[in-house]
Formats: C-alpha cells, sequence, structure tokens
C-alpha cells in the first residue's frame, strides 16, 4: 500500500490556531508583581478599575495601564483581567513571591543563624521588619535584634563586637542632620567597629510613619506637637484610646494589620533595610 501524501485536506480541522501558543490568563489581585512588556514597567498591582490597574514599583512610583494583554509574569506572557472573573489561574500563576516581592523559595527550612546582625530600635521595628522581610531573612539566616532605644547601640556592639565575618546593621529612626541618632551614628562610625557596621535610617519619628498613611484612610500622618509623647499624640489624633501602654500596643496591631507587602511601606524605609539586608549577607 502505498502512501498518498496529497490524500489529506490541509484546510481541513482548526488550521487557523495551529502552532499558536494559548496565553493564560490571571486575575490581577492585589499585590500580584507583574511587568508591563512594552515599559519593562514592574510593580505590584495596588488598584484595579474596569479597564486599568495601577502598579507600584519597589520605589513607590506608580502608573497605570490598561488590562488585558502584554503583561508578564516571571517573563511569561499573560492576559490580566479584574479579579473574580474565574480564570482558573488566577493569582497562583507564576512563582510566588514574598512580602519584600523578591522569589518564595518553595521548601526552604530556615538557614542556622548567621554571625552577621541586623540591629532595630524597638519591637516595633523588628515586628515591621519581620511582616514584609521575614522569609528572606529566614532563608539567609539573619537575625533580627532590637536595642529598646538606640541609646543603647554603643554598648550593645561593644558587647557583640563586630569583625569581617561579624558585620551588623543598624535601622535607627529619625535620623536626620542634628538629630541624636545621627550623633550617635557619627561617633560609631569613627570608632573601631565602623567599617564592620552600617547604621542607616529613616526620617521618620516612629516606624509607625514608614507605613503608608493611606493604608488607614489618612491622606497624612497627624502632626504631633513635640511636647507631647509622640505615639500617644498619634492615637489620641486618630480617635482611638491612648490612656495607656497597652492602647498603644493596640494601635500599633492595628497599624500593623494593615501592612501585607512592600508595597505598604514608604520607598525611605524599604531601600534601607534592602541596604543593610545586603550589607550583612556580603560576608
Amino acid at each position: 500500500m502505498s502512501f498518498d501524501r496529497y490524500g489529506q485536506d490541509v484546510l481541513s480541522g482548526d488550521w487557523r490556531s495551529a502552532g499558536k501558543r494559548e496565553v493564560p490568563v490571571a486575575e490581577a489581585v492585589r499585590d500580584l508583581v507583574v511587568e508591563e512588556a512594552a515599559s519593562g514597567w514592574c510593580g505590584a498591582v495596588v488598584r484595579v478599575e474596569n479597564r486599568t490597574v495601577e502598579l507600584e514599583d519597589r520605589h513607590g512610583r506608580t502608573r497605570v495601564f490598561p488590562l488585558g494583554g502584554g503583561f508578564l509574569i516571571d517573563g511569561e506572557p499573560v492576559v490580566l483581567q479584574p479579579p473574580g472573573k474565574g480564570t482558573g489561574t488566577g493569582s497562583g500563576h507564576g512563582r510566588a513571591r514574598t512580602a519584600s516581592g523578591s522569589f518564595a523559595v518553595d521548601n526552604a527550612p530556615a538557614r542556622v543563624a548567621q554571625a552577621s546582625r541586623i540591629f532595630v530600635e524597638g519591637r516595633h521595628d523588628a515586628e515591621l521588619v519581620e511582616r514584609v522581610w521575614g522569609d528572606d531573612l529566614r532563608v539567609e539566616g539573619v537575625v533580627v535584634e532590637y536595642l529598646e532605644g538606640v541609646d543603647h547601640l554603643a554598648d550593645a556592639l561593644a558587647e557583640f563586637s563586630p569583625g569581617p565575618t561579624r558585620r551588623v546593621g543598624v535601622l535607627v529612626d529619625h535620623l536626620v542632620p542634628g538629630s541624636k541618632e545621627s550623633r550617635i551614628a557619627n561617633e560609631i562610625g569613627r570608632g573601631t567597629h565602623g567599617g564592620h557596621v552600617l547604621i542607616l535610617g529613616h526620617p521618620y519619628v516612629d516606624v509607625w510613619q514608614a507605613v503608608k498613611p493611606s493604608r488607614l484612610g489618612l491622606e497624612a500622618w497627624p502632626v504631633i506637637p513635640r511636647n507631647v509623647e509622640w505615639k500617644h499624640g498619634i492615637c489620641q489624633a486618630l480617635g482611638w484610646p491612648h490612656r495607656d501602654q497597652a492602647d498603644v500596643a493596640r494601635a500599633w496591631k492595628r497599624i500593623l494589620g494593615t501592612v501585607r507587602s512592600y508595597a505598604d511601606l514608604e520607598p525611605s524605609l524599604l531601600g534601607r533595610v534592602e541596604q543593610l539586608i545586603d550589607f550583612v549577607t556580603g560576608v
């Protein structure tokens, strides 16, 4: 029997779609990190309208793009559509991201703690760093310790004895020219540990202000008179209970509860924490 190579109708079947790759559909859920292919803009989804999506990058800048095709997730093309459309792919498309925006490492056990450390001023700073960068720090084996105030930094460094393989990164509140914090940082930088310690900070009176006020429905954080304890003043200005420290603790939990990813924090904090992580892991 001979094969009739002309016997098959080449136009039969779905010849128009033959060889074409179907682009998957993904829901534009909040905090999903995508790239707009034409511009190269990469950011997390912060707002979705009927026909547009707003993306915020690591520096807090935002841009609005039309929904539809032309987006990438992990380098793979997708079609973005509003949440709740039942795409089957949803927010689970592509590799998962940590709250800091980095790729999650599946089933990775926490590393044994490395010698280097990151010091922060207080418990609230430590909890905020854990909320956003905790997964990354566990993979790297970096421990975050809090000082209960920058006044204790010199003693903590003397006890820790930083060195070439024992670096310390320090995150300081209100690190602005002329402040007490800046004077302490300058003194330590000129001291014996200066080469193995990196002190960075944000301009805010307290790390609470590093949370974007819009996450609390505010246009800006209230301005508190200098003769009023700042956290109590914030609670009072917002109409929250502020009688004692327990009220302040509950207020912080309320604020921390609005933070789901790096997109909820001010860029002036994001960059400093990432610099510190790079410093202590670059041994």
